[in-house]
């Protein structure tokens, strides 16, 4: 057992994946094995949230999920801890593990209850739905339960995931167990990493449960977490040519600002040389805080050379210049007004598809409501499943998708997605997105592959912000700049 943090490759298992593992180990173990295993994890982990705890619930659901509870408050009770467990279960119709565990519970002389127990609780266990959540919101005594649960205000293990969140899309029910811990077990879910679900499941934990890596790798992922990228060491024998050049392609009249941010965090993500073609005739020629940044008109630009970050601030101007952007042979990055125009057009739409027959490294960075719009879907249902909006906008225009939110997801044509789990609610600020894009366009021009040179760039892109100082504000010109003490 372990707990999950930043950097570190895991693969992730939908519900449906899941269940055959379940099955399949089924084969090769003897009855009430995993839940044995499950229940004395959840058991050790509570004990290691709260040492101290002495009054203990724990509500049990009627399934598999529930049969874990009843197990772990054996094993709790055994150590000293007075447990007040729950079950909405029914002995003549629950799955045989959990009737197995509740009469183990009862021979034991557990007293069961069936109601909403009363007191405070020095730890809630949630054991109530698990991977069994749908999407019909808890009514009756599971409602009250959750309802209960999240009143408590100390600390809340929830059993695999927090009730009420759907394990493949991370959205919650409007009434859910909001955990202070996780512990996934045999698999980790997507919906605890994306959406909703880094918010209602706390800190989490995985157990593999003694599964062989063999049993794990039969069944494809869903999805895997974004690793930390390796880092890089610059040979001495290099030059400014050896990093490629950035050209910043936005910045209509009163939108400056978002080229520069980008132009910036290019600059300082590596980029040998960034140029900015403003669509603003009468903007800077020059930026006297940072002069290393060169100003062209963007007809005096060499698009076949450089690699083209396109579409900040640049307003409903940049249509004049999109054909001839997405038509070079260079890689692109096509970000904010740039997506909404291509989203209006299918002419711009045919031309952005056609470059994935030649080869060439393209990356977009919606946010949910750009995404929307490409795929003529609302915010929502976008929202509703995160990864299968970042695949399908993958598989629609041919190219590398960063679909920016709570989890960012990168996809791609023929690769198993990628949820970031770095960064926070920090970044909720005016023209972060901006350099995230400028920071994706030194990556490409530095020669990585456009899914490798999103990934990069997303997870330093949130690593600064949960590296930033707490007792400073986090903002875009920072954050482009490196961080606060880079100026």
């Amino acid at each position: 057992m372990y707990k999950i943090t930043p950097g570190i490759h895991h693969i992730l298992h939908g519900v449906d994946h899941t269940r055959q593992l379940e099955y399949a180990l089924a084969l090769t173990l003897p009855a009430h094995t995993l839940m044995q295993r499950a229940s004395l994890a959840v058991a050790r982990l509570a004990l290691a949230i709260a040492p101290h705890a002495q009054r203990i619930w724990i509500a049990c659901g009627p399934g598999n999920n529930g049969g874990d509870g009843l197990e772990a408050a054996w094993h709790l009770q055994q150590w000293g801890k007075h447990c007040v467990v729950t079950w909405l279960g029914d002995a003549g119709h629950a799955p045989a593990d959990a009737a197995a565990a509740h009469q183990k519970l009862l021979d034991a002389g557990f007293s069961i209850q069936t109601k909403l127990p009363s007191g405070h609780f020095d730890l809630c266990i949630d054991a109530l739905l698990g991977i069994g959540t749908s999407l019909r919101e808890p009514q009756g005594p599971l409602a009250d339960w959750i309802r209960q649960i999240n009143a408590q205000g100390g600390p809340i293990l929830s059993v695999d995931l927090p009730s009420g969140l759907h394990a493949d899309t991370g959205q919650a029910n409007q009434l859910s167990v909001q955990a202070s811990h996780t512990l996934s077990l045999l698999t980790l879910k997507p919906g605890l990493f994306t959406a909703q679900g880094r918010d209602a499941a706390g800190a989490i934990w995985f157990d593999a449960l003694a599964a062989d890596t063999h049993t794990l790798d039969t069944v494809a992922p869903l999805a895997r977490l974004n690793a930390r990228p390796l880092a890089c060491v610059r040979q001495h024998a290099t030059h400014k040519g050896s990093y490629g050049d950035v050209a910043v392609i936005g910045g209509a009249p009163g939108m400056t600002g978002a080229a520069l941010l980008a132009a910036s965090a290019a600059l300082h993500a590596g980029a040998g040389r960034v140029f900015v073609g403003l669509l603003d005739d009468d903007a800077l020629k020059v930026d006297a805080q940072q002069p290393e940044l060169m100003f062209r008109t963007f007809r005096s630009l060499d698009l076949s050379s450089m690699t083209l970050v396109c579409g900040c601030g640049g307003g409903p101007v940049i249509q004049t210049v999109l054909h001839e952007v997405l038509s070079s042979q260079s890689p692109v990055v096509i970000d904010a007004d740039a997506l909404n125009e291509i989203a209006k057009d299918s002419t711009l739409q045919a031309t952005l598809s056609a470059r994935r027959g030649q080869n060439v490294a393209t990356v977009m960075t919606p946010h949910p409501l750009e995404a929307a719009r490409l795929l003529a879907v609302s915010t929502h249902q976008i929202q509703g499943d995160r990864l299968a909006a970042a695949q399908a906008m993958a598989q629609r225009f041919g190219c590398t998708v960063v679909l920016k939110g709570s989890g960012t997801v990168i996809a791609c044509p023929e690769q198993t997605p990628v949820i970031n789990i770095t960064g926070n609610a920090r970044l909720a600020s005016a023209g972060t997105g901006d350099v995230l894009a400028g920071m994706v366009g030194a990556q490409l021009a530095a020669g990585h592959k456009a899914f490798d040179a999103a990934c990069s760039a997303v997870y330093q892109h949130g690593h600064l912000a949960d590296s930033w100082p707490p007792e400073l504000a986090l903002t875009a010109k920072q954050l482009a700049n490196g961080g606060p003490s880079c100026g």
